[in-house]
Formats: structure tokens, sequence, C-alpha cells
């Protein structure tokens, strides 16, 4: 499957041998922008109603959202490119500063089109953290020593997931709307500086036309996916003219892109990574993984507030029990990878136990413990620690040191698009298990949610009613979960174990050399 690896253009780069000394403390710039961009979302999300109440503009508030996450998939290929040839620290310091320009002037919005505009800038700044964060670190540390390194990305990944609303509540309570973005300023500032102190890349400009007709074409393939992804099933129905229209439109622009790939001099995605099986599997992977992660995050809270009574002021709180593994797994796994040079197992122990957490998550109903819920959850986060990371470091294994941005950001943008359009899949089959359950007298958003307040005040058999449809919501996305994860159980099993590259070895004698004779 995969040929052998063509030398590197000049200025791309060789393949680090080992990792520099004090490579953890040069990493903490790059895990704090990755922290900001994590963050952020949690942190805004929290936050919409008081922005609803201040800008106004309701119908559009869905915008804020999907002006995000379009901006983040469509650049997160572009920048990896771009670092891949003019280099990858000042690509990574160009795109914090865009996520700090877009976090000032969201944050001094007086409009909700203004602020829609200028999370869209956000999202190009995400893009580029998102791609550039896994390339850096793929340029720093050889893939054999790299996974000494996961349990700090791990930790960093909960860290945003918990510690975002606990955040956003603080901020939405004490200090107002616009501090969801102003308090991006000073960790965002940090991040920047340390990097161009303290991350040591040489300057690198690989002279090239870009391949704009690909950049375009790609953008409206990304495009139509997620715009069609965040409307089907809420906006517009599934088999509407326009939901069908964008689909029709992705398959045409994405054959387009294809052949424009084929024919460029510095294609912005190049298909030679994919010709490595190794790599397509990780794709395939992480897609499932994208969506069974975004889904839970997204649903389990809402399970757990509406069936099992739990609190929402602390939502981050109610993650952990899938959290915390996340980070204790990927780090364990990977020191062990680094140790005996062995991966293959992970990304088969990882599915399997998506695909067994899915499977009991679907057996939930309303009589389900939090306990009981907390340790299916926790099956959720083993799987995701031995998956995600590992799928990132056998992917980046797999290409060039001058693929290594574009591989890193396709990775990334295949666990972006498969997150997308699990949740518009898994919110349409929650919707309609709730559909025609939910009492008009409560109020409740599209998303089926009840206050806890609301829900108290129903009859018994209302609020019983509404339990079941949420329990029955939630069993029908975890059916489907299980189902990607188990496609990414077979997939992990023809992952190839090729030799990781850049462990130093002792040089072993020849059969045929005799020992070296010692000076006196």
């Amino acid at each position: 499957m995969s040929g052998s690896r063509a030398s590197a253009p000049p200025g791309a780069g060789a393949e680090p041998t080992a990792a520099p000394k004090h490579i953890r403390v040069t990493m903490l710039g790059i895990m704090l922008a990755m922290l900001l961009a994590m963050l952020d979302n949690a942190i805004v999300g929290t936050s919409m109603p008081t922005i609803v109440d201040d800008l106004g503009g309701l119908a559009h508030i869905s915008w804020v959202v999907t002006a995000y996450t379009l901006a983040t998939a469509v650049s997160t290929p572009i920048w990896g490119k771009f670092g891949d040839l003019f280099g990858r620290k000042q690509v990574f310091l160009a795109s914090i500063g865009a996520f700090l320009l877009g976090s000032v002037l969201a944050g001094a919005s007086q409009s909700m089109s203004q602020l829609i505009g200028f999370r869209a800038l956000q999202g190009l700044g995400a893009g580029g953290i998102a791609a550039l964060a896994f390339a850096l670190i793929g340029t720093l540390v050889p893939p054999r020593e790299r996974g000494r390194y996961q349990g700090m990305t791990a930790a960093v990944m909960a860290i945003g997931t918990i510690g975002g609303p606990l955040l956003g509540g603080v901020i939405a309570d004490h200090l107002g709307w616009r501090w969801a973005f102003y308090i991006n300023i000073p960790l965002g500032l940090a991040a920047l500086v340390w990097c161009a102190l303290m991350l040591k890349l040489p300057a690198i400009r690989v002279r090239a036309r870009i391949d704009w007709l690909g950049i375009a074409l790609m953008t409206a393939t990304i495009s139509a996916i997620v715009l069609a992804a965040t409307w089907a099933g809420t906006q517009y129905a599934w088999g509407s003219w326009q939901i069908l229209s964008l689909l029709a439109g992705s398959v045409l622009a994405l054959a387009l892109f294809i052949a424009s790939q084929k024919r460029a001099a510095e294609p912005v995605l190049p298909l030679r990574v994919f010709g490595d099986l190794n790599f397509t599997l990780c794709c395939v992977m992480l897609f499932g993984a994208g969506a069974v992660m975004f889904g839970a995050t997204l649903y389990l809270p809402l399970f757990q507030q509406s069936v099992q009574g739990a609190s929402a002021t602390n939502s981050g709180l109610l993650l952990m029990p899938m959290m915390v593994p996340v980070a204790l797994v990927a780090g364990v796994s990977g020191k062990v990878m680094s140790s005996t040079g062995k991966y293959k197992i992970f990304p088969i122990l990882g599915a399997g136990f998506l695909t067994l957490g899915s499977g009991l998550l679907v057996t939930m109903g309303t009589g389900t413990s939090a306990l009981t819920a907390g340790i299916y959850m926790s099956l959720l986060g083993i799987g995701l620690g031995f998956l995600l990371q590992m799928t990132t470091t056998i992917a980046q294994n797999s290409v060039d040191m001058r693929d290594m941005g574009a591989a890193s950001a396709g990775v990334q943008l295949f666990r972006t698009i498969g997150g997308s359009i699990g949740v518009a899949v898994f919110g349409a089959l929650f919707t309609n298990a709730t559909a025609g359950h939910v009492p008009a007298t409560t109020g409740a958003s599209e998303s089926a949610q009840i206050s806890a307040s609301a829900l108290a005040a129903l009859p018994a058999q209302a609020r019983d009613t509404y339990l079941a449809a949420v329990a029955s919501g939630t069993q029908h996305i975890f059916a489907l979960a299980a189902c990607l994860c188990a496609a990414a159980f077979v997939a992990a099993f023809f992952i190839k174990e090729v030799p990781l590259r850049g462990k130093p070895t002792a040089p072993q004698p020849t059969v045929n050399q005799p020992p070296a004779r010692q000076s006196a």
C-alpha cells in the first residue's frame, strides 16, 4: 500500500531523531494555545442566553456556533499546508493572532451579525491552532518518543471539556458575556509570547505556487457537508431540496477537488498521504471517534440532568467520569508505546472499549443510577484515551516530514467532520424520539430540554412520559454510535505495525565484524 517515501523538498525539515532538551517546557506554549481553542466554545455556549438578551437576534443564534465550526473545518487543511510551505512556527503564531483578533472584536460586537462575523474569524484561528499544534509536536518529537507526551494533550482536552462550562458559568454570572471573549486575551498572549520565544525551528519557505483552485474546491466541499449536517433535521427536513442540493453540491465539489489535487504542483491536501493504508484507516477511526465524542459531550449531560436529576449549574463536572480516563489512559498507553515501539493493540482496545461503552449506554433507562451511567461513561473515556492521540501518531508516522502539516490537519479534519455529522444525525434521532412528548407549557427549546423547575411542575404522568422519551432518544443515539465504533473496531485490525521512526538505538556489531580492540 505505502510506497517509498520521497525525499523532502528543500527547507521542509528532517525527521527528528530525538526530542530536544526541555521539550515539555517548549510544548507548554503549544498546549496553552490548544486549551485556548478548547475552552472558548464551552465558555461561549454557556454565555449564549445573556448574549441574546443583550444583542437580540434569537433567530440567528445558531449561526454563532455554525460560523465558528464552519470556519474551523474549512481552514484546518489550509493552515496545515501553509505550515508545510512557509514554516510551521510562523503560521502557528499567525493562527493564534487571528484567534485573538477575533476574540477582541467578538467581545466588542454591537449586533448579532457582527458577532457572527467575528466568530468566523475566531474559527479561522482555531483551525490553524488545531492543525499546527499536532504538526509542531510531530516536528519536535519523533513518533517513537511521541507517546511520552500524549498525556499532556489528553489532559488539555479534559481540562477544556470540564473547565469550560465551569468558567463560562462564572463569567456569565459575574463578569458579563463580553468577558467570555476577553478572557482569551491573557491566555492567548501568554501562548503567543511563549511560542515565539521558546519554540526553536528553522525558518522555512518553499518556492511553490499556492493551490488556490484546490483551496476553493475544498472550501466548497467542506462547507456544503458541514451546512447540510448542521441544518438537516432542524432548519430543513432531511429530504428537503435545500439539504439534497447541499449534498449533491458536496459530491460534485469533492470530485472536482480530487481531480485538481492530481494536477496541482503543491496540492493543499496531497492525495499521496492516502496512499498509505494506515493513514486512511486512522481517518476512518477518527471520524467515528469524533462523532461519538461530540455526541456524548452534548447528550450525556442532557440525560443526566433530565432523567437523573443532576444539577446543570456545574454541567462540566458531569463529564468527569468520561474525561478523566481519557487523560490517564492516553498517558499510560503513550509511555508503553514509546518504551516498546508497539502500538497496534491500542487502536483495537480503544475501538473495542468505545463499542462496549456505547452498547451499554443503549441499555440506560429512567431507572439507571448515576453510578451505573458513570461506569458506562468511563468505558467511553478509556476507549477515547487509547484511540484519539494514538491514531494521530500512527497517521504522522505514515507520511513524510514535508507532509506533516497537511497530514495532521487531514486527520483533525476527519474528526471535526465526524463530530459535525454525528451531532446532526444524533440530534435528528433525539428530536424524533422526543417529538410529541414535550409539553407545550414548559417552553422547551428545539433541543427538547426542559428546565428542572418546569419538569418538577409537570403532572407525574407527563413527567414520566417525557423522561421515557429522553431515555429512548439517548438509546437511539448510542445505538448508532455503537455501529460507528464497531466499524472503527474492524478498521483497527487492518493497521500495519510499521516501526516508529526516530528512536535512537545502540549500534549492534555485525556477525563478521570482530569486536573492537580496547585501548590500553
